[in-house]
């Protein structure tokens, strides 16, 4: 029985991988064909289109475009840079960023919505059974959180691409201190990311959404004596989830790639070292690669969260 269990939580890992490398990789090759994709994803594009009668069982993802469902959906939808409209039902979690949600009379989500930088509508009749989240002003606040500040300058600017250049320097070398001092940790946080990214996503959506909030309230006592520290503690704290997530997330997507090329077995170093140089070529292209690093920040902020940086423990101990 429990060779079974372990078989079962091999394949789910294995699918949760490969959901993320390929989402990921998917976008990478999108912005890197030839004729300016980065512009394609600027024009308008049909919405990506589930029709009545149409039954989908994997995930549905809309990338820079509207998304319609008025069949089934027996999995989550995400979409990035675009509005859905459910007509249908979803059996799992709607996730929109930058975009609205608009539920028709006899719509059903099974799952959670979470919407950032945009609203929720839902007409009379509709059904939700899980939380309805909805945070529309604060966007830009967490467009800064994942990114940093844009500095002015165009996404080509030699200024801008050398930083990025320099930062994908500096998150190998945080990589290899993290695996130095608690590989075994930031292993078992990029097991979380393999096997469930989208409830990561989830959750990296309402934490950093959460602190963005938290943050934004404790800058209004940042006169006493009180507010500095606890603004800088709960800048802190994101940036350790932020940096150690991320981690994690390098070494799942390598993990992928080796796997891809029939090596079970890659280093943990190396593995977050091919992961690494998958984003950071991503990172490099204009506008997609700032939504490449979104995802996959989410993703790996929930995965910390989740695990509480690998270790699995109540964050209170309790006597």
């Amino acid at each position: 029985m429990r060779t079974s269990d372990s078989d079962g939580g091999r394949r789910r890992r294995v699918r949760g991988i490969r959901l993320l490398g390929g989402s990921l990789l998917a976008i990478a090759w999108l912005v890197s064909a030839p004729g300016s994709a980065s512009e394609a994803l600027r024009e308008p594009k049909p919405a990506l289109h589930l029709e009545e009668g149409t039954l989908a069982r994997s995930q549905l993802v809309a990338l820079g475009r509207d998304l319609l469902v008025e069949g089934e959906a027996l999995s989550d939808v995400a979409v990035v840079q675009g509005s859905a409209r459910i007509v249908g039902s979803v059996a799992g979690d709607v996730i929109v960023l930058s975009g609205d949600v608009a539920l028709a009379s006899g719509a059903r989500v099974g799952g959670d919505l979470f919407v950032l930088g945009g609203e929720i509508t839902a007409a009379p009749g509709s059904e939700i059974e899980g939380r309805s989240v909805a945070y529309p002003t604060v966007a830009q606040a967490w467009m800064t959180l994942m990114e940093g500040p844009s500095l002015g300058a165009d996404a080509t600017s030699p200024v801008v691409i050398g930083a990025k250049i320099a930062l994908v320097g500096a998150w190998l070398v945080l990589a290899l201190v993290l695996f130095a001092t608690a590989g075994r940790e930031v292993v078992a946080t990029s097991e979380a990311v393999s096997s469930s990214p989208f409830r990561n996503f989830a959750i990296g959506l309402t934490a950093v959404s959460a602190l963005v909030l938290t943050a934004v309230f404790v800058s209004s006592f940042s006169a006493s004596i009180l507010g500095i520290p606890m603004l800088f503690l709960v800048g802190l704290f994101a940036l350790l989830l932020k940096l150690w997530g991320m981690t994690a997330v390098f070494h799942a997507v390598g993990v992928w790639v080796g796997r891809r090329f029939g090596q079970d077995r890659v280093l943990p170093v190396n593995a977050a070292t091919i992961g690494l140089l998958l984003l950071g070529t991503a990172k490099l292209l204009p506008f997609v690669g700032v939504w490449t690093w979104t995802v996959a920040t989410l993703i790996g902020v929930g995965a910390a969260f989740a695990t509480k940086f690998g270790r699995d423990e109540p964050w209170l101990q309790t006597a």
